[in-house]
């Protein structure tokens, strides 16, 4: 396949980056309030999808899972249903933890994509610690959240002022597509999306339909 030009190195591919998901968890659902949780989930459902099409190295994390915080969104199990792979936690950093700090830096990519709840908590930590160890941190956005709007947005605030960059799920999903000559990924990111990504979901379902005739 010829470009015009080369990609910027600043953009996702599926081969330079891994992903965390940090505890998007029950309890820690209850208390958000910075997003419609129907948003949430659908986004974490684009950016796990994402994960699984472009075979992204992921590391799922909870934190007291068994004691207080609960199972994973099911969004997240539809593609990582083996629950005895996820690494549960006690600190609220996962940077802090040996073997989710193993796990992620054991992916061996010096980007890393990060998501979850709450953003000033378990998202901040993390990003904060990889950006101070060297790391390229992407911070999926709308895939996190937080009590409060002021919570959340001055927690982007702050992991992008010291070097973090945000975006969107369904940024993430269509800068791993990025060509839709791709056919080998074609349907599933589509399917994906008429699942998942609202109104743009709608548009493809109603494009396949009338596009017969």
């Amino acid at each position: 396949m010829t470009f015009a030009q080369k990609p910027s190195p600043e953009l996702l591919n599926p081969t330079n980056h891994s992903l965390v998901l940090i505890d998007h968890e029950g309890q820690m659902a209850f208390a958000t309030h910075s997003i419609p949780m129907n948003e949430l989930r659908d986004n974490t459902g684009l950016v796990a999808g994402a994960s699984k099409i472009f075979k992204i190295p992921t590391v799922v994390t909870t934190v007291a899972e068994k004691s207080f915080s609960g199972p994973v969104f099911p969004e997240i199990l539809e593609f990582y249903p083996n629950t005895a792979e996820f690494i549960d936690r006690t600190t609220m950093n996962t940077w802090e933890d040996v073997k989710a700090y193993k796990a992620i830096t054991g992916k061996g990519k010096k980007k890393i994509v990060m998501a979850g709840l709450w953003t000033s908590v378990c998202v901040v930590g993390p990003v904060m610690s990889a950006l101070h160890d060297g790391y390229d941190v992407y911070v999926i956005t709308d895939a996190s959240g937080d009590v409060t709007k002021e919570a959340h947005d001055q927690a982007i605030t702050r992991m992008v002022q010291a070097g973090a960059k945000p975006m969107t799920s369904i940024q993430y999903l269509l800068e791993l597509q990025r060509d839709w000559a791709r056919q080998d990924t074609y349907k599933a990111v589509n399917d994906l999306v008429v699942k998942y990504a609202g109104s743009y979901g709608i548009g493809i379902q109603y494009a396949r339909e009338m596009l017969k005739h």
